[in-house]
């Protein structure tokens, strides 16, 4: 079986091109490397250096390798960036995931495997609540649109082409080669903050000084897991929310990170980033009857915190 990973040079996408390559699968890497790292890619699968956004790449890609699968990790991932460039995030989530749908109908591929988003399509969850895959999207960023709008595309294309396709909403993910460097993936930036004796800073979820915004933070192994059985016909429903249901406040997440790494440091105390939602909880009830339960989060961080030691260099 034939996998091609868009974005598998990224955090996500070069975990489940491992674990594929593991499994027995044979892989194929599309990243362009402007986010992802080329030393992230594993040896054994195929490398190609393109962009989605430029279609006659793709489809040269396609036509070469003739995946059988395809798991689209590739996007821009932001909010905050979202918010700032909604042409750029359009370009790359929209225009660029409706390119690899279109070289998806020109082959034989027999499934597209959507990375979307839990955390932002559906809007604030008010407290006690966990957001299940029947509420209605309420996206409050251009992030969650582009998201929403490939999700309304796959079923058209199902419905019009016969494009089989599974939607993994993702909650919050963090793990072993997150970038620290960018405005997402709050774990990789306090771990990199802390290790390299810097301040933390808490966006606020209402007022300046609060707790931070509540999130629901998956570890990258429990999403790997959710794609390989989306593969392997373990998960039949077209759209399934993947995360754990349990909340964390930034706060509590950046006094478990201390702990973790046995580091205190200075916390600042910021204003409300543009496009942050407040509360944000997936009901994963779903994948836990199929899967079994997640990773417990200080075992998750504390194995984050262990590669970052150990693998990240000037620390």
């Amino acid at each position: 079986m034939k996998l091609l990973v868009t974005g598998g040079a990224g955090f996500i996408g070069s975990h489940v091109a491992e674990t594929a390559l593991r499994l027995g699968y044979e892989v194929a890497v599309i990243d362009n490397l402007l986010t992802g790292r080329k030393e992230n890619i594993p040896a054994q699968a195929v490398f190609y250096q393109a962009d989605i956004r430029h279609k006659d790449q793709l489809e040269w890609i396609y036509k070469e390798f003739q995946p059988d699968m395809v798991s689209h990790q590739a996007a821009q991932t932001s909010v905050a960036v979202s918010v700032r460039e909604p042409v750029l995030d359009a370009e790359i989530n929209i225009i660029g995931s409706l390119n690899v749908l279109n070289a998806c109908l020109s082959g034989n591929v027999k499934r597209l495997i959507f990375a979307s988003t839990g955390g932002a399509i559906y809007g604030e969850v008010p407290p006690g609540e966990s957001a299940s895959v029947s509420w209605p999207a309420q996206p409050l960023s251009p992030y969650a649109c582009s998201k929403l709008a490939i999700e309304g595309y796959l079923k058209c294309y199902h419905q019009q082409q016969e494009l089989d396709f599974r939607i993994l909403r993702y909650a919050n993910v963090y793990g072993p080669r997150q970038d620290p460097h960018g405005e997402a993936g709050v774990v990789a930036i306090f771990l990199d903050r802390l290790l390299t004796q810097q301040e933390i800073y808490i966006n606020a979820g209402r007022t300046v000084g609060d707790a931070g915004c509540i999130r629901d933070y998956i570890y990258v192994g429990d999403v790997v897991k959710a794609n390989l059985a989306a593969m392997e016909d373990k998960i039949n429903s077209p759209i399934i929310n993947v995360g754990t249901g349990v909340e964390t406040s930034t706060l509590e997440l950046a006094h478990i990170i201390e702990q973790c790494l046995d580091i205190e440091t200075r916390i600042e105390f910021k204003p409300p980033r543009p496009g942050d939602l407040v509360r944000s909880v997936l009901d994963a009830s779903e994948y836990t009857a199929i899967m079994g339960a997640t990773t417990d989060l200080s075992q998750g961080l504390k194995e984050t915190a262990q590669w970052f030691r150990e693998e990240k260099t000037g620390y």
